[in-house]
């Protein structure tokens, strides 16, 4: 299902083709966050002009908004928000750590209360990946538990444990739903999730065990929650170098450019992150030249695009930063649409530009030039 087409011969960045039931993805990637089946301010042609292969969304989100019997009801989702392209579902794990006032983790799975309106809720690992199949997600993460930084040991040790032990009966339920787990283009992808906190130690107990249950890719979890950006790049780094190579690796959660780059770098394939639409609801463009933050006076009279030679639809349709900049403290939506549809057309852009300059055996060279510019 996953196949290596080139390797950078200085680093361990690579080219290679996912295969899933909706579409061959060509890594590295990076997946838009569409977390309630929906890019905020985003249409789907909007993110498909933008050159998005695939998106990613909620199953914590989607259970209680709008639900799996309405899911079920459309065809899975999919069908339900008009997107023809591959999803992957992420577990809700992180929920359990950004919402954890509302929630109690158990043994047997999660205990939570609803952050939309109170209702009390209990899904085990089974329950969730029933959710997703449900769903017809395309690649499937098994629920987990997402530890707080700075974590105790002890605590990280046994969170660690309650995780891989999720991991194991998720594999045998998704087993039992979808066969025996023969290699098919046909049924969805299911990842491990590597947790393990600050610690190394447990890092390679954690991959150690997913690599004995077995699973179709692997993902790097429990990174950018807080801690040092440097003590994040480290996790990753150590993580990714125990992960076989034949399969895709998946860092979660990240983020900037120079992190995706970096990431590349050590052999990862794909990325998630809601930085680019979340700064362009606040005003906040990436460029090759830095990120420039269109909220600050110094663009009231500015009638340049947000970068020339861009061509994502605000700036080859003429959208100016001071037009922008009006819109956005006169409260028109359009201003956070037009920044955000930038942003994304700039994180797609960016990662076709690492995949090419791979395949042309020049990865470190355009590594070194792009973060040379942009900062």
């Amino acid at each position: 299902m996953f196949k290596i087409s080139k390797k950078d011969v200085h680093t361990k960045a690579r080219a290679g083709e996912l295969t899933t039931p909706h579409g061959i993805l060509k890594t590295p990637l990076f997946f838009p966050v569409a977390t309630q089946a929906t890019v905020k301010t985003l249409s789907n042609e909007d993110i498909i002009g933008c050159g998005a292969q695939a998106v990613l969304s909620n199953t914590y989100h989607l259970y209680l908004r709008p639900g799996p019997e309405l899911l079920e009801k459309a065809g899975g989702l999919h069908r339900f928000m008009g997107w023809k392209r591959p999803i992957l579902t992420d577990s809700g794990g992180y929920q359990v750590f950004s919402l954890a006032k509302l929630m109690k983790v158990k043994a047997e799975g999660v205990k939570f209360q609803s952050h939309i309106d109170g209702s009390g809720h209990f899904l085990t690992p089974e329950d969730v990946c029933a959710l997703q199949l449900g769903y017809r997600s395309d690649i499937i993460m098994p629920l987990d538990e997402c530890v707080h930084y700075p974590a105790e040991k002890d605590y990280a040790r046994a969170s660690l444990a309650l995780t891989t032990d999720w991991a194991e009966r998720t594999k045998r339920y998704f087993c039992s739903r979808t066969g025996s787990g023969v290699d098919t283009d046909n049924r969805p992808l299911l990842f491990g999730i590597a947790q393990g906190s600050t610690y190394m130690d447990l890092r390679e107990e954690a991959v150690s065990r997913l690599l004995e249950t077995g699973f179709d890719g692997y993902a790097v979890g429990g990174v950018s929650v807080g801690e040092p950006d440097d003590l994040a790049a480290e996790i990753a780094h150590y993580t990714l170098g125990l992960l076989p190579e034949g399969v895709p690796h998946y860092v979660m959660g990240v983020g900037t450019p120079e992190d995706i780059l970096n990431a590349v770098s050590m052999g990862a394939d794909m990325f998630d992150c809601v930085m680019p639409t979340r700064n362009g609801r606040n005003g906040t463009a990436f460029t090759e030249g830095g990120k420039l933050v269109l909220r600050n006076a110094s663009y009231t009279d500015d009638f340049d695009v947000i970068e020339k030679g861009c061509g994502c639809e605000s700036c080859r349709r003429g959208y100016t930063r001071a037009y922008i900049r009006h819109l956005i403290y006169a409260k028109e939506i359009l201003g956070l649409r037009l920044v955000s549809l930038h942003n994304l057309f700039f994180y797609v852009k960016l990662m076709r530009n690492i995949r090419n300059s791979i395949e042309h055996g020049r990865f470190q060279e355009f590594k070194e030039n792009f973060l040379n510019g942009y900062r």
